[in-house]
């Protein structure tokens, strides 16, 4: 009798913790399809919210007019019907929409109001119903309202924290739907009794096959390209084996978006998979007696290995924000403990901004977000002057990004490359497919140096010689503002590469 006198307050206090579960599961689930960046972030909370808004409007309009507790129960039923259904048509309905001739902003928008808005518009149903159930009397009408929006607002937040340190990392972002749409169907019968009604058991089914059809196609996956799907702190990993396109070799790969992989390898060999990573070895020809190399972005650590089985003398610090990255890396990519490697799990802004001044010889740049974007905070002025300050008098800084040289899908490299040049005397660009026209989307290398004099563009030595002879020497556009802590439209600009890559 107790637990029924509570059940409203429990309801809404559950729903307001499946709200933002929802939510931050969200972004996960569209990661493999559209990234994860701020457009993404930006489409789920508008489109939550607004889905949320028109919840509470039906929701206060209908219980004024048949405050029933049963109406309540199906609501929450048919909310775990729509989880169900996004578990069933998530991957075919992405599928569909990263194949959209449009821009990121359109995608992540329609992604959100097809996979999201219509369990949402159920839950923003709850909270109003329930205070019209539970008022009585208007003596206690603002109390009443007060307690449930408050319980609503405390399950947001523990919701919040509960997808965030606990259900994303160690449950999974598929398997929390599941539990998502397994909560709402239990809550709805503990309001009301279940019924075999056509509808009910057409919900059931539903669920039953969502969850069949998500878990033959993770077992599909693992049996044909090894795929293991892995949630971690910071983003949603894919390990898997493919080919290189080139030679057909077996390689396992890592991913973290739809369109690159962040790191590969060789099954077969230890050398460099991806042809960017040859170009770190510009770092003997640009400052020939180093010691010791910074590398902000570890993923597979494919360039690590190599620099120490190189470079057997010198020694690396790795600055690799997640620390579960690192677990795979030993796990899928032979990363072995080396008293010459030294692994900093740390944001590689906030390690450059506490680091001593005269380091480092070397500072390797390799860190993405997502769809080939650079995080914002390493690509300013701000972060290049913290570079600069770590590096020793003559030291240098070899910088891999995604772009193009001319064109719209240019503005990041051309922003970046000025921004560069406000700090370093000496700064080159490197074009990886030589072939490759200056407005099509490719792999680039930012090479810049403190050392004042120019520095020689030949070498004796062929490897060296031949990823020189990648010197873009043409002008780049420089009528385009710097980027800085207070402005950097990072995303922003790689939106455009993005839709260059789409076409």
């Amino acid at each position: 009798m107790s637990f029924r006198k509570f059940i409203l307050e429990l309801t809404v206090f559950v729903c307001g913790a499946l709200v933002m579960i929802y939510e931050i599961i969200g972004s996960r689930l569209l990661s493999p399809y559209i990234g994860a960046s701020t457009y993404v972030w930006t489409s789920l909370i508008g489109v939550i919210l607004a889905a949320l808004s028109l919840g509470y409007w039906l929701g206060g309009r209908i219980a004024d007019r048949r405050p029933e507790l049963k109406i309540l129960a199906l609501v929450l039923f048919l909310a775990g019907g729509l989880v169900a259904v996004t578990i069933l048509l998530k991957d075919l309905i992405l599928s569909f929409i990263a194949q959209m001739p449009f821009g990121l902003e359109v995608k992540s928008v329609t992604a959100a109001l097809l996979l999201f808005a219509p369990a949402s518009v159920l839950l923003g149903f709850v909270t109003p119903y329930a205070v019209r159930l539970k008022i009585t009397t208007l003596e206690d009408a603002g109390k009443t309202v007060g307690r449930l929006y408050a319980l609503s607002t405390v399950g947001s937040i523990l919701g919040t924290f509960l997808a965030g340190f606990f259900l994303i990392p160690f449950v999974g972002s598929e398997k929390t739907l599941y539990l998502i749409g397994a909560s709402l169907i239990a809550l709805s019968m503990l309001l009301a009794p279940f019924a075999l009604t056509r509808l009910n058991i057409a919900v059931l089914v539903l669920f039953v096959l969502g969850i069949g059809a998500s878990e033959a196609k993770i077992y599909f996956l693992r049996q044909t390209s090894d795929l293991h799907d892995i949630d971690t702190e910071y983003s949603r990993v894919q390990v898997f084996k493919t080919v290189e396109p080139k030679t057909k070799r077996e390689m396992r790969a890592i991913a973290t978006d739809p369109f690159f992989v962040q790191s590969a390898m060789f099954a077969d060999s230890d050398e460099l998979a991806l042809e960017y990573a040859n170009y770190y070895h510009l770092l003997k020809h640009f400052k020939a007696n180093f010691q010791k190399t910074l590398l902000i972005g570890g993923a597979g650590y494919t360039f690590p290995r190599e620099y120490l089985k190189k470079y057997p003398a010198a020694q690396m610090d790795v600055v690799e924000i997640d620390p579960q990255m690192t677990h795979i890396a030993k796990k899928f990519f032979r990363l072995e403990e080396n008293p010459q490697l030294n692994i900093i799990h740390q944001d590689g802004r906030v390690y450059l901004n506490q680091s001593g001044a005269n380091q480092y010889d070397v500072v390797l740049m390799d860190a993405f977000g997502s769809l080939f974007s650079v995080p914002f905070q390493l690509t300013t002025v701000e972060a290049v002057r913290h570079i600069s300050r770590v590096l020793k008098d003559d030291g240098v800084v070899i910088f891999n990004l995604g772009g193009a040289i001319k064109g719209d899908a240019a503005r990041f490299l051309q922003a970046e490359f000025k921004t560069y040049k406000q700090v370093f005397p000496q700064v080159y660009l490197f074009k990886i497919n030589a072939d490759y026209t200056d407005e099509q989307l490719q792999n680039l290398i930012i090479v810049a140096s403190k050392n004042k004099n120019a520095a020689a563009l030949t070498s004796d030595d062929a490897q060296t010689s031949n990823l020189l002879g990648h010197l873009y020497n043409g002008q780049i556009n420089f009528d385009i503002e710097i980027l800085t802590d207070d402005l950097a439209p990072v995303e922003y600009y790689n939106s455009f590469a993005q839709s260059a890559y789409r076409k």
